[in-house]
């Protein structure tokens, strides 16, 4: 796997995690960056409808249903009984890019700002246990750290953070 730039974005449910990777998205990308993400999910999802050709044939037992257009495609790769493939398997299939910015994974050993919103799931923060959450972004006032604390919609604070922590060049 060729080395890639990679950096997370933690925190409990409801903690601000897409809403900050989708600003963080926007702002690289304005300053001429190529971003790629990766979300993990706790659950059973589908990003295919019922009645769909690719459901339908997914539903009939294709183990991978590539969908392309003239504008996008997409590849889905069901699992069935194999395990959830590790982070490093799914970061090589990706195309190319400047920066992968990683939401969820809380386990995983790559630099992370941890999120942290009042109206989380759970207030307990993960950086006291976890060496790899080099900053915080919070919508309240965070004191009992040693970390960088950003607020939470300071997107640009924290882009620039990403950019000098990754050493991402122009």
């Amino acid at each position: 796997m060729t080395a890639r730039r990679v950096f997370g974005i933690s925190g409990w449910k409801n903690s601000g995690k897409t809403g900050l990777v989708e600003r963080l998205v926007a702002e690289l990308t304005r300053r001429g960056y190529r971003i790629s993400t990766v979300k993990h999910a706790h659950h059973d999802f589908d990003i295919d409808r019922p009645g769909a050709d690719s459901f339908r044939h997914r539903r009939a037992g294709a183990h991978e249903v590539a969908i392309v257009s003239g504008t996008r495609f997409a590849i889905m790769h069901e699992l069935r009984d194999e395990p959830e493939p590790p982070l490093k398997d799914v970061l090589a299939r990706l195309a190319p890019c400047d920066l992968v910015l990683i939401e969820g994974y809380k386990r995983e050993p790559v630099p992370k700002i941890e999120a942290r919103r009042l109206g989380a799931k759970s207030r307990e923060p993960l950086a006291p246990n976890d060496p790899h959450i080099v900053a915080i972004a919070a919508d309240h006032p965070v004191t009992d750290t040693s970390l960088p604390v950003f607020d939470l919609d300071d997107t640009a604070g924290i882009a620039d953070f990403i950019v000098n922590t990754t050493g991402l060049r122009r």
